[in-house]
């Protein structure tokens, strides 16, 4: 993924997507709650400008940028939870265009970025493309809380790639952050894609195998929905367990979401 131009024109794709979700609430519509405890519509947003506001950092001030990181670690359990409150309070029409200056912004740093450029971040240092693949993915995520939310059913579409991709190269980082060793051997993940194509990863004859509808994956490496409530199916046990612990984000373990149906 040495050339970033397609992930970020999906990235700007997906945020437009959201962006049409969003635009035409009410003020009532903002203040909705979400499926993130404590987090209203207006802070899924917030949270998306706060990490556009800091990636454009990440990519054109890497001194400030570690000013952040300082902040992070002196607050590792509540620093995502002050950035985006610090936008949530805000009048919806002023946080949208916020989030969309910010994101803008973004995009064009991210293009005009030398081809070989790394830059810090939370975790280790980030190409271009692997920047602009984390904001999808996050874009992604949150714009799901906020269908949830409003009861909207988003046709799934093959920028899911970009969001698969991450959680298959994420699952060392998964064990890691449960204290777990990985396994040392690769797995083989084959996932059914919107338009009807095939995503595999790994080797075909490795014995440890996840399978099913790449939203589903998706939906399970964001921690968007429980694993009993996705038609994924993993032979062996380590991919199994790994079912139960994957996360493509940054950060401490997710607490991910109850299955359906599960009492409150």
């Amino acid at each position: 993924m040495s050339d970033p131009t397609s992930v970020i024109d999906d990235l700007r794709e997906e945020s437009e997507e959201l962006d049409r979700l969003v635009a035409a609430l009410s003020t009532q519509g903002w203040a909705l709650p979400t499926p993130a405890p404590g987090w209203t519509v207006a802070h899924q947003i917030a949270h998306l400008a706060w990490t556009d506001r800091s990636a454009l950092l990440a990519v054109t001030d890497a001194d400030g940028f570690r000013a952040l990181v300082e902040k992070a670690l002196a607050a590792p359990g509540s620093f995502v939870d002050e950035g985006a409150e610090e936008d949530a309070g805000l009048p919806p029409a002023e946080l949208l265009a916020r989030w969309r200056d910010g994101r803008t912004a973004l995009e064009e740093a991210l293009r005009a970025a030398p081809p070989k450029a790394r830059f810090p971040w939370y975790g280790p240092p980030m190409s271009a493309a692997s920047m602009a693949t984390a904001r999808l993915m996050e874009t992604w995520a949150h714009g799901q809380d906020v269908a949830d939310t409003l009861g909207v059913v988003r046709p799934p579409t093959d920028r899911l790639r970009h969001v698969a991709w991450l959680g298959v190269r994420t699952r060392d980082f998964a064990y890691g952050v449960h204290g777990l060793t990985p396994p040392t051997e690769p797995f083989r993940v084959a996932l059914d894609s919107p338009s009807g194509d095939v995503w595999a990863y790994g080797p075909e004859d490795a014995p440890q195998r996840v399978t099913g509808p790449a939203l589903d994956f998706c939906l399970l490496v964001t921690q968007r929905a429980h694993r009993a409530d996705l038609a994924l199916r993993a032979d062996g046990p380590d991919a199994d367990r790994w079912l139960d612990i994957a996360q493509a984000f940054a950060g401490p373990p997710g607490t991910g979401r109850p299955p359906k149906g599960a009492a409150p």
